[in-house]
């Protein structure tokens, strides 16, 4: 996805200038956009808007929606017009949020555990090769 929203932004620089968002904006994002979140949402119990993992793929669309919507109608995202849009979705949907609700969590095992078992394993491989090397202090000067 990351390539594919490159290759809309290098599109863009290179179809020529591009402007700021106006109201037409606004209105196609509400029509486009906003229409599909709001059913979305509205089929989860409103106990559940705080949870990420109920809401992440809802809320991925919407913003990938509001790029699109910029996309079509030439003008850079993102821009005031987006940072205004989010804001009122945040405002209807995320205003009763507690910030617990939105914090990261630890990765799962399979992502952390390299990244501690590489330097631990680095770390015993050279305490052996120190101890391995200063027992053989023959023919060193």
């Amino acid at each position: 996805r990351a390539s594919s929203r490159w290759r809309c932004c290098c599109f863009l620089f290179l179809s020529g200038p591009v402007r700021a968002c106006g109201p037409e904006y606004l209105e196609a994002v509400d029509q486009f956009c906003l229409s599909r979140f709001s059913l979305d949402m509205a089929q989860l119990d409103q106990s559940q808007w705080c949870s990420w993992d109920d809401t992440l793929e809802s809320y991925g669309e919407l913003t990938n929606c509001s790029f699109v919507v910029a996309l079509k109608l030439g003008c850079y995202w993102p821009n005031r017009e987006v940072d205004a849009f989010f804001v009122s979705v945040h405002r209807k949907y995320f205003s009763d949020c507690a910030l617990i609700g939105r914090l990261l969590r630890d990765p799962p095992t399979q992502v952390s555990g390299p990244f501690i078992l590489g330097p631990v394993l680095v770390t015993l491989l050279m305490t052996a090769l120190v101890v391995w090397r200063s027992k053989r202090s023959e023919g060193i000067v």
